[in-house]
C-alpha cells in the first residue's frame, strides 16, 4: 500500500525539499498538478482531498485558504507556514518535547509544522520550564545565526546572484552577518512564547549569514534566575534526561574549554540531516544552550515528514538522516 501525498506549494523551497525527500520512498505516492493549475482552488481541492497527507507550503494566506479546502475527514494537513502554529485546534509538531505533544500529533487530522527558530529555542529551553529550572516569568535574550535559506526563493536568488558578481573589492557587504527583524516581532515569537509558557515577550535577534543553510540558536542563561544552584554540566544532564529517547536529538557533553572546530562552533553540522545538536557553554556566573539545525531539515521539510510518519503509524526516522 502507498500513501498519497499532496504537496500545495511544490514549487517553494520547503515544497521542493519534501518532494525530493519522498522521492526516495517506496511507500509514497505523490500526487503532482499541473504548474499552470497550482493557484486554481478547485484543482488543488481535488488533489488535497485525494490524499492521505497534504503539505501547506505556503504563504499564511494561502495556507489559511487551502485548508478550508479540505473536506475529506481522513486527510491530514500538515502546515509548514505560521498561519496556524498557535492555532488551539492544531497540534503543534515538535513531538521531542513531551508524551502529549507526540499524541496528539499521532491523533490529530491537523499539525502544524514549527519554524526554525522556534524550533531550536523551544527543543533547548522547554526541558528547563518544565523541570521547574527556570520560571515561566524569566527574560529570555536570543540570537540566532541562520542561512540565507530560510527566506524563500527571492532572498536566495538575491544572495546568489549577488555573491556571484561579487568580490572582495566590490562588495564586501554581501559577505557581512546581516541582523534582522529590527522591528523584534519576528513571526515565530508568538509559538516560542506560547509552547514554553512564557508570561514575557522574548527579546529575539535573528542574523542572517552568508550561507546557504544551517543555523545555530542561542539563549544566554544567568544562575539568578535559576529556582536552585545549578552548573553547566547540570544544565546538561537535564536535556539529557529529557531527550534520551528521541531519535534526533543529540545533547552534547560539556567542556569547560570548548574544543569544537579551534573552539569555533560550525552552525553548518546539522546540514542534510534531521538532527539537533544542544550544546550548553559557560561557567557559575553566565552560561548559554546553543542548539543547531539544519532549517531546511529539522527546521522545515525534515520536521514535516517526521510528523508525516507519526500521523501514518510509521517509524518517525523512516526517509530522514540522523547522521
Amino acid at each position: 500500500m502507498k500513501f498519497k501525498v499532496f504537496v500545495d506549494g511544490q514549487e517553494g523551497t520547503t515544497g521542493l525539499q519534501i518532494q525530493e525527500r519522498l522521492l526516495k520512498r517506496s511507500d509514497v505516492e505523490i500526487l503532482q498538478i499541473d504548474s499552470h493549475l497550482r493557484k486554481d482552488s478547485k484543482a488543488r481541492a481535488k488533489l488535497i482531498n485525494s490524499s492521505d497527507i497534504t503539505f501547506l507550503c505556503l504563504p499564511d494566506f494561502a495556507a489559511k485558504e487551502s485548508a478550508t479546502l479540505c473536506t475529506n475527514p481522513n486527510t491530514r494537513i500538515i502546515d509548514a507556514s505560521t498561519a496556524h502554529r498557535t492555532h488551539p485546534d492544531w497540534a503543534y509538531g515538535l513531538p521531542e518535547l513531551s508524551s502529549t505533544f507526540r499524541e496528539n500529533i499521532k491523533k490529530s487530522r491537523r499539525i502544524s509544522n514549527p519554524g526554525c527558530h522556534s524550533t531550536a529555542f523551544i527543543l533547548g529551553v522547554y526541558p528547563l520550564i518544565t523541570n521547574g529550572i527556570l520560571p515561566k516569568s524569566t527574560l529570555f535574550s536570543i540570537y540566532s545565526i541562520t542561512g540565507y535559506s530560510g527566506g524563500g526563493k527571492q532572498l536566495i536568488e538575491d544572495y546568489e546572484s549577488k555573491i556571484q558578481a561579487s568580490n572582495s573589492q566590490t562588495n564586501e557587504s554581501i559577505f557581512a552577518p546581516s541582523p534582522y527583524a529590527l522591528s523584534l516581532t519576528h513571526k515565530h515569537i508568538p509559538e516560542m512564547k506560547k509552547y514554553c509558557e512564557l508570561e514575557h515577550t522574548p527579546f529575539f535577534n535573528p542574523i542572517l549569514g552568508p550561507f546557504y543553510k544551517g543555523m545555530a540558536v542561542t539563549t544566554s542563561l544567568f544562575p539568578s534566575q535559576f529556582s536552585k544552584k545549578i552548573s553547566p554540566k547540570n544544565l546538561v544532564e537535564i536535556l539529557s534526561t529529557h531527550y534520551k529517547d528521541s531519535h534526533f536529538i543529540e545533547v552534547m557533553p560539556f567542556e569547560e574549554q570548548p574544543t569544537l572546530n579551534n573552539g569555533r562552533l560550525d552552525c553548518t553540522i546539522c546540514n542534510d540531516t534531521n538532527k539537533a545538536k544542544l550544546y550548553v557553554f559557560g561557567n557559575s556566573e553566565v552560561m548559554q544552550v546553543t542548539t543547531i539545525i539544519d532549517n531546511l531539515g529539522k527546521g522545515a521539510s525534515g520536521a514535516a515528514i517526521q510528523n508525516m510518519n507519526i500521523c501514518l503509524g510509521l517509524d518517525e526516522k523512516t526517509g530522514l538522516s540522523c547522521f
